[in-house]
């Protein structure tokens, strides 16, 4: 639950999330990945349309199942309104494979299904009984899923929606499952709740309304209604008895931990009662506690206030990750806790969530390369307990994620363009695998050129560069690994001593001299090493470079983007267009590999958080690519 906007000091208005309101439009959904042929040399294509589909070492993967106990990792993939059927294939085929430690699931319990066929993403946060029919699937569907996951190592967390029930500004009296309610009159009969299991004004709340309208008064905060929807009375032993009821019932079917949804609007003392009431998991031990506590208030709405009950999301984590991906990425080498993050221990890091992507306050898969390499940096870094996000294209804030004409969710396909697969992008996935690889190592050997290229190691185990700038970086850099032959696991999957694609060679200094290209990366980890493909020219045949310079002062928090005519300009699409890094005040510049020989028209935008386009005026610019390349010096018009 998130405002819309960062709040000023002492105020903290709601996120209308979890209502049906109009939404701001986000820009087009427009998804794009960064095409990497396999080579340490791989210029920044970018291509619009589907999503690239899993492939291990060049081919798809059946899936295998691993021993039904965890596989000790902790990066968490957090597959948004993915269908029970698709989160366990993902289990099986992916996550598992790939060293993922858990996953986290949409809301399962029954929720409104509002009239008109709409199918908002936010109904399920709207809960109306504990039984497991939802949009995501029935309980037999779930249960399946959990056994899939846990065969696969793969832990599973669900996103639990505990701090209330439906809205009282909502008219449907239709749910997923079937529950029978009544918002008015506080009847949940599925349950059962009836009014006394609610707050009330003024008993509880002192506003007309129910509404919030102080955002540092804890009473208002955790006894008032968040955005009109029926608080529930946590402190009442009838009510915690029924949380830690459906929460059991989880823990039984397998689940082992839990995302809290506004969690900041639950009591502290609350939520400690109820998970005293909270039985061990399958696998052993407590449940995990992710709680989502937005920042902006303090004392003991601060995030840190909460902290004795679990986790807290990593908002701080993502909106300071933004600032710096859009801007110089050399600052990251102190990130973490003297930045003013939650301890690492406590921050559930992250690059987006389902609420931030949407409000523009982070980034997300309409940035681009910015979005992948923030998600490799995330692995890489070591900070917090870090969750990689894969959700659905949208264009508008509240756009159902896609579903039959029920609003029931269809199975993901990722090479669809509908879903935006994260979790799979080959950099991202084996990035896992290198997060596994050097846990308990300390960043060592920091690289930097002082603007958007870095570089660094996890003590002797893995090293990383990330080039977050608009052209090509060639270093010799200090690894800090073995010498050896390793894979550069971000273009190839290692396996039997076979990279799948280039491979690196350290010395016996524990150098090696490496070409980032443009808006990329190359990792490299201990356990993955072998003889490479051959590394691939700058351009693949038929293509040359395009490099496109733009004079632009730029407003605070927008970006300038490249659009063309043909393919490799994204056919005008401005949801896919090229982001430009920035230089200075002004200089805007990017590499594109063009067709050879190729006439095309061009033009700049620009495009703020929430994807909406201005244009530069006038008619397109042209130009034609040659045979050796273009080079186009230009100023916003």
């Amino acid at each position: 639950m998130l405002p819309p906007n960062p709040p000023p000091a002492g105020d903290q208005p709601p996120h209308p999330s979890r209502r049906s309101r109009g939404s701001r439009p986000a820009g087009r959904p427009g998804p794009f990945r960064r095409i990497r042929p396999g080579g340490l040399v791989v210029a920044a294509t970018l291509v619009a349309g589907a999503v690239l589909p899993f492939t291990l070492g060049g081919t798809a993967h059946a899936g295998t199942a691993h021993a039904g106990s965890a596989n000790g990792g902790d990066v968490i993939a957090n597959l948004f309104e993915w269908n029970w059927k698709s989160v366990g294939t993902e289990c099986t085929g992916v996550l598992g494979p790939k060293g993922y430690g858990a996953v986290q699931v949409s809301p399962p319990q029954d929720s409104i299904r509002l009239a008109g066929g709409s199918h908002p993403w936010w109904d399920v946060y709207q809960p109306v009984g504990y039984d497991l029919n939802s949009r995501m699937g029935d309980e037999a569907q779930f249960k399946a899923m959990v056994t899939a996951c846990h065969s696969a190592g793969v832990k599973v967390y669900a996103d639990a929606v505990i701090n209330h029930m439906s809205g009282n500004d909502q008219p449907s009296t239709d749910s997923y499952g079937g529950d029978s309610f009544n918002v008015t009159a506080k009847n949940y009969a599925a349950v059962p709740y009836g009014p006394a299991d609610f707050h009330t004004y003024p008993a509880d709340c002192p506003n007309s309304g129910m509404a919030i309208n102080d955002w540092n008064s804890q009473q208002q905060v955790q006894e008032c209604d968040l955005s009109n929807l029926a608080d529930l009375k946590t402190e009442s032993d009838n009510v915690r008895g029924k949380i830690a009821g459906y929460l059991n019932k989880l823990i039984g079917y397998g689940v082992d931990g839990f995302r809290v949804d506004s969690a900041k609007h639950i009591n502290q003392a609350d939520m400690a009662n109820i998970e005293s009431r909270l039985t061990d998991t399958q696998w052993g031990g407590r449940p995990f506690v992710l709680q989502e506590v937005f920042p902006g208030s303090g004392g003991n709405l601060a995030p840190a206030a909460f902290e004795s009950n679990g986790s807290v999301i990593g908002f701080d984590y993502a909106d300071a990750l933004k600032g710096q991906f859009q801007g110089n990425i050399a600052n990251l080498r102190t990130f973490g806790q003297s930045w003013g993050l939650e301890p690492s221990n406590k921050d559930g890091s992250m690059v987006t969530n389902h609420d931030t992507e949407r409000d523009g306050s982070t980034l997300n898969y309409k940035a681009g390369t910015q979005y992948t390499l923030a998600t490799e940096f995330m692995l890489a870094w070591g900070y917090g307990t870090p969750s990689v996000y894969s959700g659905f294209a949208f264009n508008n804030s509240d756009d159902s994620p896609p579903a039959g004409s029920n609003g029931v969710v269809t199975d993901t396909n990722c090479s669809s363009g509908a879903w935006i697969c994260t979790d799979r992008d080959r950099g991202v996935a084996n990035m896992v695998g290198w997060h596994n690889a050097a846990q308990g190592q300390q960043v060592a050997n920091w690289w930097d050129n002082g603007n958007n290229a870095i570089a660094f190691s996890r003590g002797g185990k893995a090293w990383i560069s990330i080039n977050n700038s608009g052209s090509a970086v060639t270093q010799t850099f200090a690894t800090g690994l073995p010498a050896g032959s390793y894979c550069d696991v971000i273009h190839g999957d290692p396996a039997a001593g076979s990279c799948g694609g280039p491979a690196v060679t350290v010395d016996a200094a524990g150098n090696a001299a490496v070409t980032v290209a443009a808006h990329d990366s190359v990792a490299l980890r201990a356990g993955a090493t072998g003889s490479g493909t051959t590394t691939p020219p700058t351009n693949p045949p038929g293509t040359v470079t395009g490099s496109f310079h733009e004079a632009k002062a730029a407003p605070s928090g927008q970006r300038v983007y490249l659009v063309g005519s043909i393919p490799a300009l994204a056919n005008w699409n401005t949801g896919s267009a090229i982001p430009l890094s920035l230089s200075g005040q002004s200089a805007w510049s990017g590499t594109v590999n063009l067709p050879s020989n190729t006439y095309f028209e061009y033009k700049y935008i620009l495009k703020d958080g929430a994807g909406n386009v201005t244009w530069e005026s006038g008619g397109n610019r042209t130009a034609n690519s040659g045979a050796g390349g273009v080079t186009l010096n230009d100023t916003w018009k």
